[in-house]
């Protein structure tokens, strides 16, 4: 099996997600050869909580231009985790 660090890379935080995050719900990128098991499984390893579903999408290229240069950003996975009613909530900011 991967190491739990290997497949989450990063949380996602934005607005949007930040709201989310009332609700138990949270965003990562995640390595995009893992599945929604192996997701799972590490945000339970790291965090020490139980979590309820997983949803994953893959983000795809974007064309983009650096003056008459042009290529494509990288495709990436994300994966919605919602914890279960009685996980305690995630701390991202503890040391700010």
């Amino acid at each position: 099996m991967k190491d739990p660090r290997d497949i989450i890379k990063r949380p996602v935080i934005t607005e949007r997600t930040a709201g989310m995050m009332n609700d138990l719900k949270y965003v990562f990128e995640v390595d995009i050869r893992s599945n929604k098991v192996e997701v799972k499984k590490a945000i339970e390893a790291i965090f020490n909580v139980k979590v309820s579903n997983v949803n994953t999408l893959r983000v795809p290229a974007k064309p983009k231009r650096y003056g008459r240069h042009s290529g494509y950003t990288s495709e990436w996975k994300k994966a919605f985790v919602t914890l279960s009613k009685d996980s305690k909530p995630l701390e991202f900011f503890e040391t700010v």
